[in-house]
């Protein structure tokens, strides 16, 4: 895989979007805030994709650098890559051992309070990279521990309500299941608002004609993992910013957001 990743970095890449935030650098180690919509590296899924966290990295600090881990395109937050191929694999063990910690916020419909979601799912199978796999693996098992931060009701109707109800959650994965905290949070009735595979499209396209959001609303805000080479504990937040941080001004949640800030980062 690194080998692989090494190759695609030789691609000249056009860059027409600004320089990636940087929230996290040493001689190994560089942690960013990945937009949503941006992909982490050349894919089938888009190859019309011009851009790539990989090769925008990579130009941006004049050095190869490894994805330990992914986000989905349409999630943003933090992101970690390596400089090395030893602390890419003392890494990566990391996150195949769940020693890593993750913290996400997302805008979900309806109101929600707090519990662990232990949710067997089963392999998403890509239509392209896994044609010849064998197909029939069992469910595996994923567990999900969410948290209401703030509810709100927007007076807007969609479907048969005249309003709209919504909560800002914090997700926190205890396994790294493909596409996890969207399906379950789908399982719990309450999908990720801007989730066009496991979402409302009622409540996607309320967002997009009212408040012009046109992204998922999930973002990676704390990851903490063992240094490769220092084994101190490094802590790494992304701040909510951009579009996601004004519609949650826009359906009267940023107040609250704020307040429970301080909680988030403990």
């Amino acid at each position: 895989m690194l080998a692989t990743v090494a190759e695609q970095q030789d691609i000249v890449v056009e860059s027409s979007t600004p320089e990636l935030t940087i929230l996290y650098q040493d001689d190994y180690v560089v942690a960013i805030d990945k937009p949503s919509g941006l992909l982490v590296h050349r894919s089938w899924l888009d190859t019309n994709a011009t851009e790539f966290a990989v090769q925008k990295l990579r130009d941006q600090i004049g050095q190869h650098v490894y994805p330990v881990h992914r986000l989905d395109r349409p999630t943003s937050g933090v992101l970690l890559f390596v400089l090395d191929k030893d602390s890419a694999r003392h890494l990566m063990q990391q996150f195949i051992d769940h020693t890593t910690e993750k913290r996400y916020l997302a805008v979900v419909r309806g109101h929600i309070d707090q519990g662990i979601l232990d949710y067997p799912l089963k392999y998403q199978y890509d239509k392209i990279a896994d044609k010849k796999a064998d197909q029939i693996k069992p469910a595996q098992d994923a567990i999900t521990e969410y948290r209401c931060l703030a509810k709100t009701e927007v007076p807007i109707a969609v479907g048969p309500y005249q309003a709209s109800r919504y909560s800002l959650v914090e997700l926190v994965p205890k396994t790294g299941r493909k596409h996890q905290l969207r399906r379950h949070m789908k399982h719990l009735r309450h999908p990720i608002v801007g989730d066009t595979s496991h979402g409302d499209g009622k409540h996607n396209t309320m967002f997009r004609e009212h408040f012009a959001i046109h992204r998922l609303l999930l973002h990676a805000e704390y990851l903490s993992f063992i240094h490769p080479k220092t084994e101190q504990r490094i802590e790494v937040h992304a701040p909510l910013s951009g579009d996601f941080l004004r519609v949650l001004s826009d359906i009267q949640l940023s107040d609250i957001e704020a307040q429970n800030n301080n909680s988030l980062q403990k």
